[in-house]
This record gives structure tokens, sequence and C-alpha cells, in this order.
């Protein structure tokens, strides 16, 4: 018997909810069946606009895009294996099902980020 389909739409539903937390800080620039992505309108630090977390979904995968930990690499440590395994680059995780577990940690891992870079003068 095949494994069934991935269900993207499930997931990047999942994912989006992760970011909606965190939406009232920020600008939405998209917001659209495939793409969900927010904005910095102005970042004292960088002295311009930039988005800071999106998810997308592509053909292969739905990836969450979280640039605080492209600034302050050491967010990942104690990251778990499962979730480390999830990256593709310095920011980017790729989901094809949903899992709760890692769902939750990414969750726990974007707070910190966000509370980080609020410190840190970058959002």
């Amino acid at each position: 018997m095949k494994t069934p389909p991935p269900d993207f739409p499930t997931v990047f539903a999942r994912l989006r909810a992760i970011l909606q937390e965190h939406a009232s800080k920020f600008e939405i620039s998209a917001d659209r069946a495939d793409y969900y992505c927010l904005i910095i309108p102005f970042s004292p630090k960088f002295k311009k606009s930039f988005p800071v977390a999106w998810v997308k979904t592509s053909r292969s995968y739905v990836s969450f895009h979280f640039m605080p930990v492209y600034f302050a690499p050491v967010l990942l440590k104690g990251l778990s294996p499962a979730l480390k395994a999830r990256m593709q680059g310095k920011s980017c995780f790729n989901f094809k099902t949903v899992d709760e577990k890692l769902f939750d940690e990414l969750g726990r891992l974007t707070a910190k980020g966000f509370e980080f870079s609020k410190k840190a003068d970058v959002v």
C-alpha cells in the first residue's frame, strides 16, 4: 500500500498558526493559502524593513523561514536532533506532514527568537 500524499494545506495552516501568535508585533505582507509573511516595517539596527518570518508551500514541502536564527545562531543551541534534521540552510525548516511535537518545539523557538531579537534591537 502506498503512503498517502502529504497534507500540505494542514501543515501550512499549523505553521502559519505559530506565526499568527506573534503577528500583532509585525506587519503581515502576505496572507495567502500558500504563503504567509511577517515583516518588520523598520529595524532600528538595520535601518530598513525586511521579512522576519514566513511560511511557504512548494512542490516538495512546506517551509518555515525564521530569520532570528540566522541573526543569532545561538538560538539553535539545545534544539532537538529531530528539529535540526528539518533544517535546510541557516533559517529554514521543511515539513511534509504534521508533527505536533516538532511544531510545539518550533513554536517555543519562535517565541524565544522574537524575544531575543527585540532585546537585540533587531525588531
